[in-house]
């Protein structure tokens, strides 16, 4: 079997990618770096619970553990200035392209990520984000839309008994995940929105 490098965002979401690309023909081999899990407590339990996973799996495991809150932060916060959406677009950017030139640099010819199992994720510009890295690199990027297999990968981990965290891993999206207060700020946005849309909607001749 060909080996090939999957960047795990974490345990639970690489279930079904494992899975899937077994069945094509491939070895994975996972690589878990992921600056921006926080807290601290919640980004060790990630990486234990990914190597129970990789355990559990006979799964290969390279896990970095250098945890970078104030360089994420610093790199969020600045993205975040720039582009309302720059932050997730930065998060992408840094994990992906770390995981293609890791790859380059220990003699994998193709990598992908777990993160394209998530419905939750931005598909499409993680797409680009991977393809631009893979080129930049000279490597290849394997691209399937995992998603069609959330279920089965949500199953497996339960059958694993797996830890399986409730927010995507930043401390934004712990707040967002959390928060009342910004959930009905978030509400009124949506509602303002919809209101000024419906308002501004040209009449039907």
């Amino acid at each position: 079997m060909k080996k090939i490098l999957l960047h795990m965002c974490c345990g639970p979401c690489s279930c079904y990618p494992v899975k899937r690309l077994r069945e094509l023909g491939y070895e994975p081999v996972g690589y878990f770096f992921n600056p921006n899990i926080h807290p601290y407590k919640e980004f060790m339990q990630r990486i234990e619970t990914a190597k129970e996973f990789a355990s559990k799996s006979d799964m290969e495991i390279i896990v970095d553990d250098n945890y970078q809150l104030r360089d994420f932060l610093t790199r969020a916060l600045s993205a975040e200035a720039e582009n309302p959406n720059g932050r997730c677009q930065m998060c992408y950017t840094w994990r992906l392209e770390q995981a293609a030139a890791f790859a380059k640099e220990n003699g994998y010819e193709i990598f992908t990520a777990s993160l394209f199992v998530s419905p939750y994720q931005q598909h499409e510009l993680m797409r680009e984000t991977a393809a631009a890295a893979a080129k930049k690199e000279g490597i290849e990027f394997f691209y399937e839309d995992f998603r069609p297999g959330w279920q089965t990968g949500v199953d497996i981990s339960l059958e694993m008994e797996l830890y399986r965290q409730p927010y995507c891993g930043c401390i934004f999206s712990e707040e967002e995940r959390y928060s009342k207060k910004l959930r009905q700020q978030r509400r009124q946005e949506a509602k303002a929105k919809k209101q000024l849309a419906a308002a501004t909607k040209p009449a039907a001749k």
